[in-house]
């Protein structure tokens, strides 16, 4: 058996499945961003880094709304939710010069949404080989980065704009 040592994790396993608190509810009302990983605040959505990313640079654009559907966000969200991924493609570009991105959502549990009650765009930087053997044999991610330096990079782009 081998073992790779994610103590980060911890927090997350021993509060997960908690139904009375959203993450996304929790990091929009939360007053530190560094500590919630939120990278830029926008009128009607915020950017947060994913705790448990793909990739080095998976960020999510997250409405404050806590709506299940896009049918159920207002206008004025939907529209920003996707300049945000944009201004997310050009900043994560900067960064990280990625061959490519993916953005997506999983509108409900059956299609894979972690988070099913309070929808979210992902947008992470993808580079050809980013699926090698840990991913595919190991069934284990590695991501080069550590968490407070992608926030610290992402934050300075989107206060820099």
């Amino acid at each position: 058996m081998d073992y790779l040592w994610t103590p980060w994790r911890y927090q997350y396993v021993t509060t997960a499945g908690d139904p009375g608190d959203c993450v996304f509810c929790c990091a929009a009302k939360a007053g530190d961003d560094k500590a919630w990983l939120v990278a830029h605040r926008g009128t009607h959505n915020l950017v947060i880094l994913n705790r448990f990313p793909y990739t080095s640079g998976h960020v999510m654009v997250v409405p404050y709304l806590h709506v299940p559907s896009l049918e159920d966000l207002p206008d004025e969200a939907l529209v920003e939710m996707i300049r945000l991924a944009r201004q997310c493609e050009t900043h994560l570009r900067a960064i990280y010069r990625p061959e490519g991105l993916n953005l997506g959502m999983n509108l409900g549990k059956s299609a894979g949404a972690g988070i099913a009650g309070h929808i979210h765009l992902h947008v992470l930087p993808r580079w050809t080989g980013d699926t090698n053997f840990m991913t595919v044999i190991g069934e284990t991610r590695v991501v080069p980065e550590d968490l407070e330096v992608t926030w610290e990079k992402l934050h300075a782009r989107f206060a820099g704009q």
